[in-house]
């Protein structure tokens, strides 16, 4: 940098840090500080308002780590501030820190209502605007003691474990002059700094803003810059008075704050932080009227209009007004690699429903900034729920690729397109600084035919969401020579200018893979149990109560089945299902689970007992899509037993022989697999020499974010679990046979079981670990030798291939992929699939362990567990049960089926008869995926089906009573242009339907 220019850099820096942000304030008057300390759980203000405080000092310590202190604070505006703009100031200990990460406060009045939040870039409450003096001051704040979590491995995750020294130190609480040409003074000069050095040293509006820039420091009085702040700003007047070019670009600034609905925080606190956050919003927007806000999470609002109602209403009226807008229409913003494909519609329509009823409003966008990648499902539900566009940014966050686009078309596993926008300034909490428009104009890949884009800004986890000195900086640069003209306005007012200049904008295809975060496919693995059981059990709850409630059995579940969806859709966030928060956030969700599950149970056993009736017969209730044990799909039959001879268990002196004529496998001493041959096909499943179902630690400690990462030099080192302590061979009453090893490493214990069932094509295995492993990862690893140049993944209504190969950059990346209930190798004319209950990382290789030259052998592994110290030192130490299967001689349709029947086991009863499917379809490929009744509780029964395998079909759809058809969208609504994308031919019977790849469709049978 040349030094003159430097010169006037650190001059106007020290200026503003010395002289003018501290004269930002001036007169003072201490006020009367008083508290009441709460060391547990938050009470409502009521409460608190009216309990007894005892006398407290500015520089006296506060805050237990998650405890509550409720600040009372006393005074009268003097005198000798009449006619000025006075504010209370509270500091709560924030040591400069940056928002939503620290101490917050909200302020009440005495009555009880909310005025806005306390945090370390908006520490302030109005009082008066010209105050006449002797006005009283009267404030209460709720302070939150929200320990700071730097990154090292901490105790304060978890409030049985946290220090009860307190956290913090009542810094400042003082009535204050905003002295307000001093303020403007202070943005007029960071505008215009900022702006001159996002621009070239040749450009003369760079000398121009810099020769301003001089002339009004040199109008300052240093020792009075009150006084002479008018006059520095008259200096700067001409340069902020330029206009912006014909061929500026445009930046569409939307206030915003990225509130995660629990991370280093529960979920009580999350409450909390929303309120102080919409308050905010709500009181800032009262004063700019240009505001716009961006808010998405449905159950963010709902939290407010149950916990904090004034708030609501608040929210309300502005949402009426156009300042707060909804958008996302999602219950939360969730994970989406995690969650089974009726999750991802749930939380659409959920979350649409609820904007929809509360507010009348439908969101067009969907708006998921902050997740961990984007299954490839995405687009067509996005668009059968109703959207028309996606908005994310974390793609920017790929450790090995850029991302080619910012602007685009992104293309789903079945050819649905949604228009696409990643803000080009790379982040979703901008403070609209000069650097981060001129990063935004920059990176912005479509800028040869693109002229706009996004930003949201605004301090997000509770910070505050947008500040008024934000807002005045939206207002310097709306049209300023040099920067990008910005106009604060609605996403959808974005994506309709956006799409209309782009209609040709470039194509993404597939699933947006995040080259990063990987370990969250494994972490905290009982957050993925929970998830995977719960999921099949609300079909489960749905198919079985429709059921039960058409044939006038039983009333539908409407109410419970709804309070149980929200919560699951709750923990689907995008930092509890995939196990990046504190040890309490996960301590609570397993409990929330453990409630949910048995209350779902009991939803099934209650429609499971209305169907059976009275009676003796031994019933088997299938839930699966497809047929299993004589016993037609969706449907309960009379129990068949099993015709096929019971599994041969021979021992050898190198281990055990199971054999059920399909398969016959080899069990060797050291409890692994080193023989399966598929006798159906005549050949072995594993490579000569090899062995499966082999136990696999690694060092695990990633360069950054320990729970969210898998870095790829994990590898390097391995070590494979084969000591044995204990070995059993048995025969079980069903004619299945097992082998049983017992490991033991350190302080861990490992159980593997091997099964083979009669007639079964699939080897079943289950592992118990008790796991006290720290930094550790564990795979379990399956050579196969069948030559495949890619896998296949099951994902939400489908499947993606990903290659096993290294040829590129963007497969090298891939070295941890997600996979729901099965992955599938194949050469042409034979496949295995790896079929599993309750994980989801796995990776795939191009050779056998210890084989160098790759002999055409393919590996596929299951990640089961992780041992990350941060956020939660603790991390999955305990017992954990993992079932998976070896599948051997299968295609896609027989991964998909044996993926359904490991995750719905059937239900035996005693009943009156057989119970026949409401629906049935007349082929395999088509799954139904769904079956319940209507959420506007008209009694209609809703089915949702795909198709399963990647290729067109045509389907009969039958259903056991006649009704009306439709073909409607997600949210059960008669749309043209949903029904024009299905080929349908309907009658009172059923309808027939031409499927597209992965084509999902929803049908609603008026009765």
């Amino acid at each position: 940098m040349h030094r003159a220019v430097q010169s006037l850099t650190m001059r106007i820096e020290r200026i503003l840090l010395e002289r003018l942000v501290p004269a930002v304030y001036g007169d003072r008057e201490p006020v009367e500080v008083a508290a009441l300390h709460l060391p547990g759980e938050p009470v409502p203000a009521a409460e608190a308002l009216g309990a007894q405080y005892e006398p407290f000092a500015v520089g006296d310590r506060w805050g237990p780590p998650w405890s509550t202190t409720w600040f009372r604070f006393r005074g009268q505006v003097p005198d000798r501030m009449r006619g000025r703009r006075v504010e209370l100031l509270v500091d709560l200990g924030f040591e400069r820190s940056g928002p939503g990460f620290r101490s917050e406060g909200l302020a009440y009045t005495p009555d009880g209502r909310p005025l806005k939040g306390i945090e370390p870039r908006t520490a302030y409450v109005p009082v008066a605007r010209d105050a006449e003096g002797g006005e009283p001051v009267d404030v209460y704040v709720e302070a939150a003691a929200n320990p700071r979590f730097t990154g090292v491995v901490t105790a304060l995750g978890d409030p049985r474990t946290a220090p009860r020294e307190p956290l913090y130190r009542l810094d400042q609480a003082e009535l204050a002059v905003l002295e307000e040409d001093v303020w403007h003074l202070v943005l007029d000069l960071q505008v215009l700094h900022q702006l001159a050095e996002t621009l070239p040293e040749s450009s003369p509006r760079r000398q121009e803003i810099r020769t301003a820039l001089e002339a009004a420091l040199d109008e300052l009085a240093l020792r009075d810059v009150v006084a002479t702040a008018p006059a520095a700003r008259d200096r700067l007047r001409g340069v902020l008075a330029a206009k912006a070019t014909a061929s500026a670009h445009r930046v569409s600034a939307t206030g915003h704050a990225h509130i995660d609905s629990a991370w280093l925080w529960p979920t009580r606190e999350t409450v909390r932080k929303c309120s102080r956050t919409f308050s905010n919003v709500v009181a800032l927007a009262d004063e700019y009227p240009d505001l716009v806000f961006a808010c998405s999470s449905a159950q963010q609002y709902a939290w407010m209009e149950q916990h904090h109602p004034a708030v609501f209403e608040g929210i309300r009226a502005k949402v009426a007004a156009g300042q707060f807008v909804p958008v996302g229409g999602m219950w939360v913003e969730s994970d989406t690699n995690l969650p089974g494909g009726e999750s991802l519609v749930r939380q659409f329509t959920y979350g649409k429903r609820y904007f929809a009823e509360r507010f009348g409003v439908e969101p067009q966008e969907v708006w998921l900034p902050d997740s961990f990648g984007y299954t490839g499902a995405l687009p067509q539900l996005a668009r059968l729920a109703g959207f028309r566009w996606f908005l994310s940014q974390k793609m920017s966050w790929n450790d090995t690729n850029v991302f080619p686009h910012h602007t685009f078309w992104w293309e789903g596993i079945d050819g649905t397109r949604v228009f696409t926008h990643f803000p080009p300034a790379d982040t979703y909490s901008a403070e609209l600084t000069g650097g981060e428009l001129a990063r935004g104009v920059a990176r912005l890949a479509e800028h040869d035919r693109a002229t706009r884009s996004l930003l949201p800004f605004g301090y997000g986890d509770g910070g505050g969401g947008p500040t008024r000195e934000m807002l005045e900086v939206a207002h310097r640069v709306a049209d300023l020579e040099g920067s990008p003209r910005v106009v604060v306005e609605s996403p959808r007012a974005f994506f309709e200018g956006a799409e209309q200049e782009l209609p040709d904008a470039p194509v993404w295809s597939g699933e947006m893979y995040l080259e990063f975060h990987r370990g969250t496919y494994t972490s905290q693995a009982a957050m993925k149990e929970g998830n995977r059981r719960l999921e099949h059990l609300l079909r489960e709850a749905e198919l079985w109560s429709a059921t039960a409630a058409s044939r006038g059995r039983l009333d539908y579940p409407y109410d419970e089945l709804d309070g149980i969806w929200r919560e699951a859709l709750l923990l689907q966030f995008h930092d509890i299902l995939p196990g990046s928060s504190i040890a309490w956030v996960h301590q609570q969700a397993r409990e929330t689970y453990a409630g949910l599950l048995s209350r779902t149970q009991a939803l099934v056993d209650a429609a499971v007992l209305a169907l059976a009736g009275t009676g003796d017969t031994e019933l088997v209730f299938n839930a699966a899509p497809h047929a299993r044990d004589g016993v037609p799909a969706l449907a309960a039959g009379k129990a068949v037993a099993a015709d096929a001879a019971p599994v041969a268990l021979t021992a050898d002196d190198g281990g055990t022989w199971l054999d059920n004529g399909e398969l016959r496998v080899h069990v060797a001493a050291d409890g692994t697999l080193d023989t399966v041959t598929d006798l159906r096909a005549g050949r072995q499943v594993l490579p000569a020499g090899s062995r499966a179902n082999v136990l696999q630690l690694h060092p695990d400690l990633p360069n950054r974010f320990d729970a969210w990462d898998i870095d790829a030099f994990y590898r390097n080192r391995s070590r494979d679990l084969d000591a044995v302590d204990s070995l059993e061979t048995r025969q079980h009453d069903d004619g299945s046979a097992s082998v049983t090893v017992v490991r033991t490493i350190g302080a861990s214990r490992f159980e593997q079981v091997t099964r083979l069932a009669p007639g079964e094509r699939a080897v079943e295995l289950r592992t118990d670990v008790d796991w006290q492993e720290r930094e550790s990862l564990l795979k379990v690893a399956f050579p196969v030798d069948v030559h495949a140049d890619r896998s296949t993944s099951e994902v939400q209504f489908g499947h993606v291939h990903r290659a096993t190969h290294t040829n590129t950059s963007w497969d090298a990346a891939r070295f941890e992929i997600p996979a729901h209930r099965w992955l599938h190798v194949a050469e042409p004319g034979y496949g295995v699939a790896l079929v599993n209950e309750r994980t989801y990382g796995h990776d795939v290789t191009r050779r056998a362990p210890g084989d160098a030259h790759g002999a055409g052998a393919t590996t596929v592994r299951l990640s089961l567990l992780r041992g990350p110290r941060y956020p939660d030192p603790e991390t999955d130490r305990g017992r954990h049960s993992f079932g998976y299967r070896l599948l051997c001689g299968a295609g896609i349709p027989d991964a998909v089926r044996e993926g359904y029947r490991a995750n719905l086991a059937p239900r035996r009863v005693r009943g009156a008869g057989p119970v026949p499917a409401v629906v049935s379809v007349d082929t395999p490929q088509v799954v139904v995926e769904a079956v319940k009744l209507a959420d506007d509780r008209s009694g209609d029964l809703v089915v949702r089906l795909y198709e399963s395998c990647g290729g067109r079909t045509t389907v009969r759809v039958a259903f056991d009573r006649p009704g009306q058809v439709s073909v409607v969208d997600l949210l059960e609504r008669h749309s043209a242009e949903v029904a024009g994308l299905t080929s349908a031919t309907t009658s009172e019977q059923g309808v027939s339907l031409t499927l597209k790849p992965f084509q999902v469709v929803t049908l609603r049978v008026r009765r």
